[in-house]
């Protein structure tokens, strides 16, 4: 199923695309579809395990995953994830 994943700036610069075009059943096949296609990516958005970091959030469709199944979230056609890893600072 076609979605949409929409990258911030700093993961943008590793796959050189803000927005990526991917298909997957579930939000975590999607990710790892995008994985696979971006190997630079694949560190910044599941661990070594292939689970989402917890401080990485992912949202379908404006909802946060971790309400939904995680990557286990079913997708459906012209779905929209959006990546927003935490930000330190001070």
């Amino acid at each position: 199923m076609p979605a949409t994943l929409h990258l911030p700036a700093i993961l943008a610069k590793l796959a050189d695309a803000k927005v990526i075009e991917s298909a997957g059943a579930t939000v975590g096949a999607l990710v790892s579809d995008v994985a696979t296609r971006y190997p630079s990516l694949a560190p910044r958005l599941r661990d070594a395990d292939g689970q989402p970091y917890p401080f990485v959030t992912f949202y379908l469709n404006d909802e946060d995953i971790r309400f939904h199944g995680g990557f286990d979230a079913p997708l459906a056609d012209g779905d929209e994830i959006t990546v927003v890893p935490a930000i330190a600072g001070g």
